[in-house]
């Protein structure tokens, strides 16, 4: 047992850290095991691969992204802003390399391979971006000569631009919204947030009048009777099989026909097979997590620290949220991961780099550590 009075880094760390919010994320982390030993075997076999292809790849990627985690929630608030720029600029030269030479597929380019990983460049840009817009919001705050804002801007337009590019509008959807938070929660005038979310709509409308797939989700969403609708469909039946406490471990029907029950159907799955009960959860999981980042980060009187623990907070609840409205058609599809459940290394990888900065941002330090570099001195000052 690590004590209190002991002064080396995992006791300091231990002590500082929120553990209630860490054993929340370890729980996900675990629902998403047992999750894709129950949705993943039958999407294997129709395609021809071992059973436990994909439960084997979920497990091997588990491992990093724990370290990934439990290694960011150690840093300081000036290394999560050091590892944020340079977290940032590989993933936009990465998302230019595949934007040139990556595959197509399904009229997309998303995915480049290096060294035999298949890498999603736009899923480690999103942590990054959100904390580098939040040192920019919080900057602004105390130096409004300095135009943070507008860079922040230019940054959020940058980002945007090569999404939409790829093209991938759930993504794009999903920074916007978070963005958008930020700004307001910095402060920034009602009239400029209005006018983002005005801008929003406006690229969603254009979206739809110029990219065919956007519109014909849309359109299955508005009138299913226009286009297939078999996955949200066969995910609605899920959630009626299941009813309450579900069929059983492995007794699942519908999984065995979703084309994508291990990854942005894999809440249908824990409905048929766990109930409805684990659902409420696994909601009751995320909520927890978004709230008590929240509330630990308007706690914190250091302004980059709140707004970028905040801004992560909001962008994991988000695609959280985006996942299971999905699952329950009540947004048109999008392929997005719920996190730490869904399989997708990239998407598991940055999930953790993402919630590990949020750990760190929000655990009791000294003052000296948010302002100094760390080991130097200075006054000790934290929040509960």
């Amino acid at each position: 047992m690590l004590s209190r009075e002991e002064r080396n880094p995992l006791s300091q760390w231990w002590w500082t850290v929120d553990r209630p919010l860490l054993g929340a994320i370890i729980a996900l982390m675990l629902s998403g095991v047992i999750l894709s030993l129950a949705a993943s075997p039958p999407v294997a076999t129709r395609i021809g691969l071992d059973a436990f292809h994909f439960f084997n790849h979920h497990v091997f990627f588990l491992l990093p992204s724990f370290i990934v985690l439990i290694g960011v929630s150690f840093m300081s608030p000036r290394q999560i802003r050091r590892s944020a720029l340079i977290v940032f600029a590989i993933s936009i030269a990465l998302i230019v390399v595949t934007l040139l030479v990556g595959p197509e597929v399904k009229g997309s380019r998303r995915w480049i391979t290096l060294l035999g990983v298949n890498i999603q460049a736009s899923e480690a840009a999103k942590p990054a971006f959100v904390v580098i817009a939040a040192w920019l919001f919080a900057e602004s705050t105390k130096r409004p000569e300095m135009p943070a804002t507008s860079m922040a801007l230019v940054l959020l337009l940058t980002l945007v631009a090569l999404l939409v590019m790829e093209p991938d509008f759930g993504q794009t959807m999903l920074i916007l919204m978070v963005w958008g938070s930020l700004f307001f929660i910095a402060g920034m005038r009602m009239i400029w947030v209005l006018g983002l979310a005005g801008a929003a709509g406006a690229g969603l409308f254009g979206a739809y009048l110029l990219v065919p797939h956007v519109a014909g989700r849309i359109q299955r969403f508005m009138n299913p009777a226009s286009g297939d609708t078999f996955q949200v469909d066969t995910a609605m039946e899920a959630f009626s099989n299941g009813g309450w406490l579900g069929l059983g471990p492995g007794e699942g029907i519908a999984k065995r026909n979703l084309p994508d029950s291990h990854t942005d159907f894999v809440f249908a799955v824990a409905a048929e097979e766990f109930g409805i009960v684990l659902c409420l959860a696994l909601l009751a999981l995320f909520a927890f997590v978004v709230i008590r980042a929240l509330s630990r980060a308007y706690r914190n009187e250091d302004m980059f620290s709140r707004f970028a623990a905040s801004g992560l907070a909001i962008l994991f609840g988000v695609q959280a949220a985006i996942n299971m409205s999905v699952n329950l058609q009540l947004i048109p599809a999008k392929g997005m991961t719920l996190p730490f459940i869904s399989y997708g290394g990239s998407s598991m990888v940055s999930l953790a780099y993402g919630v590990g900065m949020m750990l760190a941002l929000t655990r009791l330090r000294p003052q000296s550590e948010i302002e100094s570099p760390v080991g130097e001195p200075g006054a000790a000052r934290g929040f509960a």
